[in-house]
């Protein structure tokens, strides 16, 4: 696979398109990374046999002491590496190595639940920055006093929706409110939508003809115009209802593509949602419904505490977890996910 792209990318028309050259070197970048993610493994395994041979070879007690602690360093970073690699395992759907699309919409709460927006958004980043992937905002409609009223942000890279499906979901925050000067606790709500970034399918294609494109000036917090020029863009899909804005940019043509980059990912899980739900009601199934339920509580008072109620993990340290450290919730999940889905794995249907 890795050398079929490196082949790809040697053709000298491919730079003629600058984003697919750019994701298809992405693409190169990660499955190299996970090449040597293996050859790092291999040599791990390698070096704790040795040090385990010259265990039992030496007969002195310090040189001994010395090998057992260089194993023990080998054997915690093998135990890491076949974390990650046993995560690659557990990805089993088509879509679950693509980049990702984020959506995150406040609930009823007003500026409270506006501003948990904005933490979230912000683990989100934290995390994202930590697994080296880059970000790039799409949309953010600032809250007029603070926090965030919408924000779209994709996810680049390989996996990246595979991780972040976990999130999708309605998130709870408990805490005293900072705009709350009696010092009373709030409880917020915030939706998190997670979607892969899918190229243009022949079974999802968008017909530009079925689109309806609106321009509008961008607004910022307070109401005041970003600029003076119609650049912000809202597309609607006429046969679905679905729309998908972009005011970010200064220039109409990148908000534009950046619409159309949140339309057609939303248009894809509109019609697999479709799909799943006509084969499940074939079959008689029930099928649970993700968005809309609460899948995780983060509480800051009286105690801290974040728990995610679809597979009970739960971490004390909430700060660490705002802060981007989200792989324990991300791989349980993956885990709750592959026991869930596996009837249908074992009948041959897919799962998104």
């Amino acid at each position: 696979m890795l050398q079929k792209l490196e082949k790809k990318s040697a053709d000298p028309s491919l730079w003629e398109n600058g984003e697919k050259a750019k994701e298809l070197m992405q693409e190169i970048s990660a499955l190299r990374g996970e090449v040597e993610e293996d050859e790092h493994l291999q040599s791990c395994i390698e070096n704790a046999e040795v040090l385990l041979h010259l265990i039992e070879e030496s007969s002195e007690a310090a040189e001994k002491n010395e090998f057992r602690k260089d194993a023990r360093e080998q054997i915690n970073m093998l135990g890491q590496k076949l974390g990650r690699l046993e995560n690659r395992v557990l990805f089993v759907n088509k879509y679950d190595n693509s980049s990702a699309i984020v959506s995150i919409h406040p609930g009823a709460g007003g500026l409270e639940s506006q501003d948990w927006v904005e933490i979230l958004m912000r683990m989100y980043l934290r995390w994202a920055e930590k697994d080296g992937r880059e970000v790039e905002v799409l949309d953010l409609l600032p809250g007029d006093e603070a926090g965030i009223k919408s924000v779209t942000f994709s996810v680049n890279g390989r996996y990246a929706y595979g991780y972040l499906q976990a999130e999708k979901g309605v998130h709870r925050m408990v805490r005293i409110s900072p705009f709350d000067t009696a010092k009373r606790r709030h409880t917020s709500f915030a939706s998190v939508d997670v979607m892969p970034e899918v190229e243009e399918e022949a079974e999802y294609e968008i017909n530009p003809e079925q689109l309806r494109i609106d321009t509008f000036r961008a607004q910022g917090a307070g109401g005041q115009h970003v600029n003076t020029t119609d650049s912000a863009v809202r597309m609607t899909h006429l046969p679905t209802g679905i729309t998908a804005q972009s005011q970010s940019a200064r220039s109409q043509h990148s908000n534009r593509r950046q619409a159309m980059r949140i339309l057609q990912a939303r248009v894809a899980e509109y019609y697999r949602q479709q799909q799943s739900a006509e084969i499940d009601a074939l079959r008689g199934e029930h099928k649970e419904i993700a968005w809309g339920n609460q899948i995780r509580s983060y509480t800051f008072h009286p105690f801290t505490l974040v728990k995610d109620h679809r597979t009970g993990v739960e971490v004390g340290n909430i700060n660490e977890v705002i802060d981007g450290k989200l792989e324990v919730f991300q791989e349980a999940y993956l885990r709750w996910k592959i026991k869930k889905d596996a009837p249908n794995i074992e009948q041959g249907k897919e799962t998104n």
